[in-house]
């Protein structure tokens, strides 16, 4: 043991070595030194344990330099492959952007834009005002308001419209969204006061009514994007509760989540709520994601009537929750294809996954489970019918029918060769269903093909080992 010890290379030899020098063109010096020493530590306690019984070469220590070093500089953020069949996938990035959108924010990244400038008077300008023109022609509202996301854009009008008084919301309505973030919690953080009225399954317009105080600052509906509840239910909707707020001069908001723009999806028998429909209707604001339905960059959007509107503009709290430019470039973009539906739907990454034909998809599935079967790999492949998902807290009852690849594993277990797939450089993300791992191909992109075949080679590639 002790002679081994006395065999491990100097620091000094290794660094001198000529691959070392090689490295030193792609990875910092002092990421390099402090991997290697953490390669020599390890190496170290090898000998000691008994766990090696001869010392590598230099060539193979600087390797495992290098593969420690690559750890160190690679981004913790990386793109991923997405088999799951979640559309709008929280957990991975939510909604693809569309090319324009992409264009747009490398084009705001790259150059000095006028964000906060006014290039007709010369003066400074508002960052709010680039995307308000297009969200006001696309929704019909008196004017709007961008912030980073729904969630501060909830918190933002309950703060502005109701800090120190009652807002009047529906048990039924008191959603929990990703995170563990609940609107009770967001409404307190606010300043506004809870009071929740009728049960979980039922509430009548009289529960609203009843509940009416001179402390009442608002009422509020939120949509129950995430869940829904069936059986012996009553809800009210939006027309009822906005003449509750005329009868009694007290003002109306929806928090409708997803951003849906046009029912596009035919008798689906869901109750998502149409963002040009709600406005319609005469609530007072209504706040929505960018980066659910919408298909755009993550953002909140508040639209409404133009008092409402410049009052939360005016709220300290909006700098808080101000987009950058690469959020309003993405989200303008997005909204200008949104003026041809037509467009949209060819373009919008998010809506076309939705409406992708299912025989595209089957064929896609076919062809792939054909080029893994040539490969003589230790799995066992098949296509089979499959049921994919919204996601992103929209249309939580609704199944879209589709087609994956399923993969079983000879000679290893479904864990281990899952552990393998998303530990690839680029990870690939599936689900497991009945002892086989199943890749939704509807939300596998045409341009993740080669990647995708590539990683499941890889990782069957040692499945034994």
């Amino acid at each position: 043991m002790k002679n081994l010890l006395r065999q491990i290379p100097k620091v000094d030899e290794i660094i001198r070595h000529k691959t070392w020098s090689e490295l030193t063109s792609y990875y910092p010096e002092n990421i390099l030194k402090t991997s290697l020493r953490s390669s020599l530590e390890e190496l170290r306690k090898d000998i000691l344990t008994g766990k090696i019984t001869s010392i590598p070469s230099i060539e193979k220590i600087i390797e495992k330099v290098e593969s420690l070093s690559k750890m160190e500089v690679s981004p913790n953020l990386k793109r991923v492959i997405n088999a799951t069949g979640v559309i709008i996938h929280t957990n991975l990035g939510r909604s693809i952007l569309p090319e324009s959108a992409v264009d747009a924010i490398k084009h705001a990244a790259s150059y000095y834009t006028n964000l906060e400038y006014d290039l007709e008077k010369g003066t400074r300008g508002s960052r709010y005002n680039h995307c308000i023109k297009i969200i006001k022609k696309l929704t019909g509202a008196q004017d709007a308001l961008v912030v980073n996301n729904n969630a501060g854009a909830v918190l933002l009008v309950l703060n502005t419209i109701a800090e120190g008084r009652e807002v009047i919301i529906s048990r039924g309505e008191l959603i929990e969204i990703g995170g563990s973030f609940r609107i009770p919690d967001v409404m307190k953080k606010s300043g506004a006061i809870l009071k929740e009225v009728g049960t979980t399954n039922r509430t009548y317009i009289e529960d609203y009514e009843k509940a009416i105080s001179s402390a009442t600052g608002l009422f509020m509906k939120a949509h129950t994007s995430n869940y829904v509840i069936k059986g012996f239910t009553k809800q009210i909707g939006t027309e009822e509760l906005v003449s509750l707020g005329k009868k009694y001069g007290l003002p109306t908001y929806l928090d409708a989540g997803s951003g849906l723009m046009f029912p596009f999806i035919k008798g689906s028998n869901t109750d998502e709520p149409c963002i040009v429909d709600e406005i319609k209707k005469g609530i007072d604001i209504i706040s929505f994601s960018g980066d659910k339905l919408l298909g755009a960059t993550q953002a909140g959007i508040i639209i409404g009537k133009k008092s409402f509107i410049e009052a939360c503009k005016s709220n300290p709290l909006t700098r808080a929750l101000r987009p950058d430019k690469l959020t309003l470039a993405g989200l303008e973009s997005t909204l200008i294809l949104y003026l041809d539906e037509k467009r949209a739907m060819e373009s919008i990454p998010t809506l076309k996954m939705i409406k992708e034909n299912q025989t595209i998809i089957k064929n896609r599935a076919r062809l792939l489970s054909n080029k893994l079967k040539k490969l003589t790999l230790p799995l066992y492949v098949e296509t089979v019918p499959t049921e994919s998902e919204i996601g992103g807290g929209s249309f939580p009852d609704f199944k879209l029918p589709s087609y994956a690849i399923a993969i079983k594993p000879i000679g290893t277990s479904i864990d281990t060769f899952e552990k393998r797939l998303r530990s690839l450089d680029v990870p690939i993300i599936a689900r497991i269903e009945k002892e086989r791992l199943i890749f939704d191909v509807r939300t596998i992109l045409k341009r993740d093909e080669v990647d995708f075949i590539r990683g499941i080679i890889e990782a069957a590639s040692n499945i034994n080992q």
